[in-house]
């Protein structure tokens, strides 16, 4: 099973947000907020709100266990750009780029994660086993 949020329009860079969710991609909900709760990056506090609401997503909404999650997938996109001028010498100015952030997290269950390869890996071997036959049946003949 797996659970999505997204935090949109946060008021940090996109590049800042990336070094914070790099660190609990593919973690544990609960290692991944504690992770979160002590980090000393500004982009750490929204991050940790998203991950919250999405596990509150999947305990109300789907009345899934939150200690069997993990976060499958984690992305910081670009927002609208708000545009800013700095006064500079001679009359001049200077662009001042102030970017804002979508953030997207999808959780999933560890049971589900091992079924998914315990599926493909069956898959997998079918086809394997048939082609072994068929080479078989041309050896014999």
């Amino acid at each position: 099973m797996e659970v999505s949020a997204k935090a949109r329009y946060i008021r940090v860079s996109p590049r800042k947000v990336r070094l914070v969710i790099d660190v609990v991609r593919g973690m544990d909900v609960s290692k991944a907020v504690a992770q979160l709760t002590f980090m000393k990056k500004g982009a750490a506090l929204p991050v940790l709100k998203l991950v919250n609401s999405a596990t509150a997503n999947a305990a109300h909404n789907f009345g899934i266990d939150p200690n069997t999650l993990y976060i499958k997938s984690i992305a910081a996109d670009g927002g609208p750009v708000l545009h800013r001028w700095r006064a500079r010498a001679m009359g001049r100015a200077a662009p001042i780029r102030k970017r804002m952030s979508h953030v997207s997290v999808t959780l999933a269950t560890r049971e589900s994660a091992v079924a998914a390869k315990s599926e493909a890996n069956a898959k997998k071997a079918k086809p394997a086993v048939k082609k072994l036959s068929a080479k078989k049946a041309k050896a014999t003949t």
